[in-house]
């Protein structure tokens, strides 16, 4: 009994054997797809980086010590909120004398106000000369002029007292603070730093032997990668003038609006290519895999199996889509990932 036992095994064994080590029968193969490159027209991608359009380094205008700081990094401020406050006692004092001044200046225009009153009826009656008139004329004006210029110096003051008081230029998001309470702001010394998170675009350095094909395609929307995020742009722009170094012109894609991105994050942005350029691969839509962030296919060896690898890809055109890196022309891959990923 034993030895039919030892037999009966040994003979599973080898059979189990003989299917783990035997090639994929071919009549069981899957449909594959054979990965090949060409330099057709087709879409360039571009390395580059996230801008606010409208980002402001908030400076002040007075020399004044830092006594209110109410917001930190990360703070979203509307337009004329409070920012920072400087010591402005000094400044509010001259603005009283100013008023004070002004208040003096009236007085003494009203004095002459009345006085001309009396001497131009005292001419009429032939009480007074004409000298005399006009002595009393030239003093009226000149205590009308001292009121106004004492006037705009008030308002001078009160202009000079109002740069104690930064608020916010518009609606955004304050990203650096270069202050704290108790610092000496000086006039052009940074205080914080703020963006407008509704305006953002992103910049790119292109081959300046290129600006002057992509300016033909502006009309072309294209597609920007930011942090897993996938958008399309239809406003763009090749700035017209090249880096002396580098040779590179700035090309400026407007990201559309709701787009949640940060000023200086990585951004991959894919513009119109030309005939000629460097060689693309493409691959059938439905044999990429996509499990959560994972971007794979199954590649099929030469003795039948299909073994799952990881692939970087670019904007899907139709029903094919772009690989950047982790196939090679050449290799095959299975069109039919379930049934590939079912297969011994």
């Amino acid at each position: 009994m034993s030895r039919r036992f030892n037999a009966l095994a040994a003979a599973t064994l080898a059979l189990a054997t003989t299917f783990a080590t035997a090639p994929v029968n071919a009549a069981d193969a899957l449909a594959t797809w054979t990965v090949s490159s060409s330099s057709l027209q087709g879409l360039n991608s571009h390395d580059g980086t996230v801008e606010a359009v409208r980002q402001t380094v908030v400076a002040a205008q007075v020399a004044g010590a830092v006594v209110a700081l109410p917001v930190k990094a990360g703070d979203r401020v509307k337009a004329g909120q409070l920012l920072a406050r400087l010591d402005a006692r000094a400044a509010e004092q001259q603005a009283g004398a100013a008023a004070a001044q002004v208040e003096a200046a009236r007085a003494a225009q009203q004095v002459g106000t009345l006085e001309v009153q009396r001497q131009r009826q005292l001419f009429a009656s032939r009480f007074i000369s004409q000298a005399a008139l006009d002595q009393a004329e030239a003093q009226y004006k000149t205590a009308t002029a001292q009121a106004d210029a004492q006037l705009a110096s008030a308002q001078a003051a009160r202009t000079e007292s109002g740069h104690f008081v930064i608020k916010a230029p518009y609606d955004g998001v304050i990203t650096e603070l270069n202050v704290m309470p108790g610092d000496m702001a000086m006039p052009g010394r940074p205080l914080l730093t703020l963006f407008d998170p509704a305006a953002l675009r992103v910049a790119v350095a292109v081959p300046e032997t290129s600006a002057d094909k992509l300016r033909d395609r502006l009309a072309t929307p294209v597609d920007v990668e930011i942090a897993g995020q996938r958008v399309t742009a239809t406003r763009w722009q090749v700035l017209p003038a090249a880096d002396t170094l580098t040779h590179t012109v700035t090309v400026r894609v407007d990201l559309p609006a709701g787009t949640v991105a940060t000023p200086g994050s990585f951004a991959r942005v894919w513009l119109p290519g030309m005939a000629g350029t460097d060689p693309r691969t493409f691959i059938p839509s439905r044999a990429l895999v996509q499990r959560a962030e994972l971007k794979a296919v199954y590649v099929v060896g030469a003795d039948g199996r299909a073994l799952l690898r990881q692939v970087r890809v670019g904007p899907a055109s139709g029903d094919q889509v772009e690989v950047l890196s982790g196939l090679k022309p050449g290799e095959r891959i299975a069109q039919d990932p379930q049934a590939a990923s079912r297969r011994p």
